[in-house]
């Protein structure tokens, strides 16, 4: 399977025959959608509205034209596209052709975009002229040269010396490939805990599931109108039940540039959006934006805060400001989901992450010898079911600490479960920082900052905040002289890493705490900045 591990065949036909996985690809689900609703509108973005059956053609014109600059199955093209129509026919045509995207988030730059393309062995790479006043070009170029399989830039835009999306729909008729429910969709990004992301293979049949069974939970229908105000190629708006989830359900997506009051309000107003999905700085900003705004919401059924720790202070604020339900999301990239239930009392919605949304989720909750531990006690999650992935694509050393020998996946989040069988979050096993949302992992940053020349060493830890949940703080012991704060953000942004991923504080040590086993001990260091937040 393409660098991937495969499903064992005994699992396999365990979920065919549970009903799980049906023989759904993705480029059939769009054609089934297009004949059955026509013209009922699929998408929306500003001033501009697409139906299914103008969807579904505008897919086969770009097929066409990226068969025709040679593009076929299992190549490999890198999705750097905000939340625009192009972004869905860009996908929907890969999937036609069972190639693969690579979805990259518009936030990402150089270091993340080369090692994607390189990694991936991508044929092509896709990306706005300009987004949110950055220039993608330039950096187009620089991937370009330094990545020998990409043999092309794809532009949605101002395409300048490289071929303009616009031009690729083509009239004529394209050979479609065999694509089956089994193969790999596409490759998404982990927010792994060491380097670079990892990329997660994911097929149609499993992600498809994961869809249906997000609609049902989420009581998504064709008048069910979702608003994306996150990146569309997180999973989170991607598939829960997300962008996909609402076309696979025959609802509309209303397509926003970002989670702004200013933009989100009037576009619920307007679009009588149903339902909107937001990580917990974006609530906040919410709650407190509502206060002096005056938008209909009357549409709005359903907020749902995902992503990130949520504290229930925040919770307990969105029905009353929104009169709507909150439902929260918990869940990985990587497959399991949890949510709270429509139906759910207060406390549960308010207090916990909610339950897996497959009943053949299987749970492991453990401790560090991998002992169960029991009901209530905190332990790391491990987990596997019909659409949580088996291993990471072209990682078969990382693949063999991260998942179990018998398929569970090691999620890293420590969690416990209440009497309910609800899920509470409490905290990371793994050496990530969970800044809002945005996933970051402590070593990559690390070994960026290493290599400037006043950098002796360097440690990374996250820092408790009351808006983002966590930031991150480096520690630094100084190389000969101590460098200016302003120059390490600097050169980080020179080094073209992704700006979520720029600490947000430094702190200048002469030694690090050490372990009993003599490694720089991350637990002391979050306990010497928490208390000195607190001191402040």
């Amino acid at each position: 399977m393409l660098g991937c591990q495969p499903w064992p065949q005994d699992f396999a036909a365990f979920y065919r025959k549970m009903d799980c996985w049906r023989g759904e690809t993705f480029g059939e689900m769009l054609r089934d959608r297009a004949r059955e609703l026509g013209e009922h509108i699929a998408l929306t973005s500003g001033d501009k509205q697409v139906s299914y059956a103008a969807l579904d053609r505008k897919v086969d014109q770009l097929a066409a034209g990226f068969q025709q600059i040679g593009i076929e199955k299992e190549d490999r093209v890198v999705v750097q596209l905000p939340n625009r129509i192009e972004f869905f026919e860009v996908c929907f045509a890969l999937f036609r052709l069972g190639a693969l995207p690579v979805f990259a988030l518009p936030s990402h730059r150089y270091s993340e975009i080369s090692h994607f393309c390189a990694f991936s062995e991508a044929k092509a790479y896709v990306v706005p002229d300009r987004f949110a006043e950055y220039d993608y070009l330039p950096m187009a170029r620089k991937v370009q040269q330094n990545t020998p399989t990409l043999q092309h830039v794809i532009v949605a835009g101002d395409s300048e010396e490289y071929l303009a999306l616009a031009d690729l729909y083509s009239e004529a008729e394209f050979t479609a490939p065999e694509v089956k429910p089994d193969d790999i969709a596409f490759l998404q990004l982990s927010g792994g805990s060491t380097g670079l992301s990892k990329l997660i293979p994911r097929t149609h049949d499993e992600y498809i599931y994961s869809l249906r069974r997000s609609n049902e939970i989420v009581e998504l229908n064709e008048d069910s109108v979702y608003l994306a105000v996150l990146p569309a190629a997180h999973n989170f708006p991607l598939s829960s039940p997300g962008v996909l989830g609402t076309l696979y359900a025959g609802g509309r997506v209303v397509l926003a540039s970002g989670g702004s009051p200013d933009e989100a309000f009037p576009l619920i107003e307007q679009e009588k959006v149903t339902i909107a999905a937001l990580v917990p700085p974006m609530a906040i900003i919410w709650l407190e934006a509502v206060k002096t705004r005056s938008y209909d919401f009357s549409s709005l059924q359903l907020i749902q805060v995902g992503g990130a720790n949520f504290s229930a202070e925040i919770a307990r604020r969105i029905q009353p400001a929104f009169g709507c339900k909150l439902q929260q999301v918990y869940g990985m990239a990587e497959g399991l989901v949890n949510y709270t239930r429509l139906d759910d009392p207060d406390d549960v919605i308010i207090h916990t992450q909610g339950r897996p949304m497959s009943p053949y989720d299987e749970i492991r909750i453990v401790d560090q010898e991998d002992r169960e531990v029991e009901q209530g006690q905190v332990g790391e999650l491990l987990t596997r079911g019909p659409y949580t992935i088996r291993g990471y694509y072209k990682a078969e050393k990382h693949n063999e600490k991260a998942f179990t020998s018998d398929g569970f996946y090691r999620t890293g989040d420590l969690v416990r479960m209440n009497e309910a069988g609800c899920i509470v979050v409490e905290g990371r096993a793994k050496d990530q920082i969970n800044r809002g949302g945005e996933k970051i992992a402590a070593e990559e940053v690390e070994d960026h900052l290493i290599a400037h020349p006043n950098v002796l060493e360097v440690a990374i830890v996250s820092m408790p905040d009351k808006f983002l949940g966590e930031r991150s703080c480096a520690f630094i012991i100084p190389h000969q002289q101590t460098p200016n704060k302003a120059e390490l953000k600097v050169f980080l942004e020179e080094r073209g890493i992704a700006a979520f991923k720029i600490p947000d504080r430094v702190e200048f040590v002469d030694t690090f705490p050490e372990t009993a086993l003599g490694k720089i001990s991350k637990k002391a260091l979050r306990e010497i900045i928490t208390k000195k937040l607190a001191s402040v």
